[in-house]
């Protein structure tokens, strides 16, 4: 009896370190999965082709081999694979309800997950000091935006973030979880999986707030500062024809801004004081926050930037 007891608390114990967790798809409507998975579908189908167009326009034309498509090269690939990092969770507990995930797998996907959030938050900060040079600083816009200084810029996108989720997710090796492990969305998200935790969890909470404040912290008054120097600049321009240009190569960078940086701090919210809100809204709001960027960037910038609508034009009624 003895014997079986303690196998009985090696068992609970092995469970709570190697725990199963159990993704949310969208409570109370189950049984519509099948018909809820069709918008879901053509919404990663418009994220997958828009940004893999986007990426073989700027490939093949040569006349958008400049510093500003490379960043939107750089920003298209991100959102193709911020877009795989959920699409498999999401379309599995859809298509066949099997919402289960284990913690390595569950890192693995925060991983690339958290990695492409904080460089697409790079990227953005990238793409707005290409504006502010371009609108502040035209004649050395050349001089500065070099090829290598661009792949500089790039490498130091990817290593902050490698920097910053590596050790994140290994803190949570350790942590153990002994109870129903059930994540708020159809995804692993940090801040949900250290919520379940029964251990001392502070080392995490500490890792994450300096995540926090090295990503958004620094690089939302970065695109803010840029901003308010290219107003400057652009106000005192004489002519408002020469305004008007100026301030157009900027909107599709502020929409791709918007549409990044408001279902994030959304998201934020409802995770620190909408704890009695519906669990359907936590639930849309995620999808939202991962789904917005990679549908609408390659359509802001299709639509707004005169060179890309140009060229998937001509790409698509080619003779």
């Amino acid at each position: 009896m003895l014997h079986m007891q303690d196998n009985t608390e090696f068992l609970s114990n092995f469970t709570s370190k190697l725990p199963t967790f159990f993704l949310t798809g969208i409570p109370g409507l189950e049984s519509a999965y099948s018909w809820i998975s069709i918008p879901f579908c053509c919404l990663y189908a418009t994220a997958l082709s828009g940004n893999s167009m986007i990426l073989f326009i700027i490939a093949t034309q040569h006349s958008l081999h400049e510093p500003m498509y490379y960043f939107l090269s750089v920003l298209s690939a991100t959102d193709l694979g911020l877009t795989f990092s959920t699409m498999s969770t999401t379309l599995r507990i859809l298509w066949f309800q099997a919402n289960e995930i284990s913690l390595d797998f569950c890192i693995v996907q925060m991983f690339f997950l958290h990695g492409f959030t904080f460089i697409e938050s790079g990227v953005l900060v990238a793409m707005a000091f290409d504006r502010y040079v371009a609108i502040c600083k035209p004649l050395r816009y050349t001089m500065i935006l070099t090829n290598s200084r661009i792949i500089q810029m790039g490498f130091l996108v990817i290593m902050r973030a490698l920097l910053l989720i590596v050790p994140l997710l290994l803190l949570l090796k350790p942590v153990s979880f002994c109870k129903r492990n059930t994540l708020s969305h159809s995804y692993c998200y940090h801040p949900d999986v250290i919520k379940l935790a029964c251990s001392d969890t502070r080392a995490n909470s500490i890792c994450g707030l300096v995540d926090l404040i090295l990503t958004t912290g620094i690089d939302t008054p970065c695109i803010v500062l840029s901003y308010i120097l290219i107003i400057r600049s652009v106000l005192s321009i004489a002519s408002s024809e020469e305004r008007h240009k100026a301030f157009s190569t900027c909107v599709s960078h502020i929409g791709a801004v918007a549409v990044f940086y408001i279902p994030m701090f959304s998201l934020s919210l409802v995770h620190r004081y909408g704890r009695s809100a519906p669990k359907v809204v936590h639930t849309m709001m995620a999808n939202v926050y991962l789904l917005l960027p990679p549908v609408l960037n390659p359509i802001i910038y299709s639509v707004k930037t005169k060179q890309i609508r140009k060229a998937i034009l001509s790409l698509l009624f080619a003779k």
